[in-house]
């Protein structure tokens, strides 16, 4: 098939070819040398608006009008994304040979658009390697179904567009959306492989980015019940009718929302590292007051750095246990999973969270499982989210690390209590 180039600006043909890259507008997807390539939806409507006004200057208003539809937009997230759209398709910030920015005014599309035979797409064996920063990423686990993942998006109530895929076979699991993912690089991810690989072994594993992470929308305000509304937004897209949901950190606080809410879709219900109160509905000191303050003010100036500095003390908090390997995936995970400002909206969201009233309304049989030495959400936090669920069941894992690891003996008995939970 001839591809379709724009004849100037303004044009809407369906596919822009430039250089090694091509942009498919009616498939969303952006290939590079043939080889589909992880994009945010909102860096690849930036992209897109730019090719499609080739050689014009484009200026901050105008695309915060036409991306963002005139949302208040910083310029630090602007120059985010349009760092994030110079990464996707091989430019960079110092030879801008794609992407030019006219200081003070706004930026140039300056590709020369072809019209030669776009490449073919090559499926991806598997997700494309983690970023330079992380080092040499680890070798495919050839158990783990990762060329089987196709990512779909969909759209929440007001508007959020997300992203979700499954694996697997079996009766169908949903993950509920939690602070941090990333669909492609998690299943490369020596923090979540292992997880979704043994996950996948006896379920359909439902998973999609949150509003503020990974592949789904960015710059969005997120409270509890935009994260429930994620959530009905997937199981919908996806066709379930029944099924059982799990739930991590805060996803644990949704997955209850959800549950009580649909009571009759819920088969079964596994929370693990949750709380019932977030960390500002919690009867807390002076000091620990100031703690949660100073680390809003780092996630602000120190989350968008290249180098790890700040991060690295949430991967203290999450991973303690971790290898250095596991800490450097982590400290990247974190910052292309989501921007400062979304990285501050999630924190506060989940400090509001309260979900004390719910629980005694929830009626599926429900599993909660928390690490003892949990240097991220307190154990106390963990008990007393199960001692308000009826009849639920409370394991606890001998563990310091907020995501279980698959090298320590706690992950054996963490999938030992859900394959025994869901009949598996």
């Amino acid at each position: 098939m001839a591809s379709s180039t724009p004849k100037g600006p303004g044009s809407s043909a369906p596919r822009i070819c430039f250089g090694t890259c091509e942009l498919d507008l009616e498939a969303y997807e952006l290939r590079r040398n043939g080889q589909s390539q992880p994009i945010e939806p909102q860096v690849f409507d930036l992209l897109a608006y730019l090719a499609q006004h080739p050689g014009r200057l484009i200026t901050k208003d105008e695309l915060i009008e036409q991306v963002w539809r005139g949302r208040i937009v910083s310029d630090a997230a602007l120059s985010s994304r349009i760092k994030s759209a110079r990464r996707a398709i091989g430019d960079d910030g110092e030879h801008q040979r794609l992407i030019r920015t006219v200081h003070g005014r706004g930026f140039r599309f300056a590709a020369e658009l072809a019209a030669s035979e776009p490449m073919p797409a090559v499926p991806n064996e598997a997700p494309p390697p983690a970023p330079t920063a992380m080092g040499s990423p680890a070798g495919r686990d050839p158990e783990l179904p990762s060329g089987a993942q196709e990512i779909r998006f969909c759209r929440t109530t007001d508007g959020v567009r997300l992203a979700y895929s499954q694996i697997g076979a079996g009766p169908p699991l949903v993950k509920t959306g939690n602070w941090l993912t990333h669909l492609e690089y998690d299943l490369q991810s020596p923090i979540w492989r292992h997880l979704y690989r043994e996950l996948s072994r006896d379920h359909t594993l439902v998973r999609y980015d949150a509003r503020g992470n990974g592949l789904s929308d960015r710059e969005i305000e997120v409270s509890l019940e935009a994260f429930v509304t994620d959530l009905e937004a997937v199981v919908d897209a996806a066709g379930l009718e029944e099924f059982s949901l799990f739930g991590i950190s805060q996803g644990c606080a949704v997955s209850v929302a959800y549950a009580v809410r649909h009571p009759d879709r819920v088969r079964h219900l596994i929370l693990y590292g949750g709380y019932a109160e977030g960390w500002n509905k919690r009867s807390r000191t002076a000091l620990e007051s100031e703690q949660y303050a100073a680390m809003l003010t780092l996630i602000r100036v120190g989350w968008g750095q290249e180098h790890a500095t700040f991060r690295q003390l949430f991967t203290s908090e999450f991973i303690p246990g971790g290898t250095k390997e596991q800490a450097d995936w982590f400290n990247e995970l974190q910052r292309i999973s989501t921007s400062p400002a979304d990285a501050v909206r999630n924190q506060q969201a989940c400090g509001d969270i309260d979900v004390t009233g719910l629980l005694s309304k929830v009626t599926s049989p429900t599993l909660v499982m928390h690490a003892r030495d949990d240097a991220c959400v307190p154990f106390e936090q963990g008990r007393r989210l199960a001692a308000g669920i009826p009849g639920a069941r409370f394991v606890t894992l001998q563990s310091r690390n907020h995501l279980i690891l698959e090298s320590e003996p706690a992950f054996s008995c963490f999938l030992h209590e859900i394959r025994s939970f869901l009949g598996g």
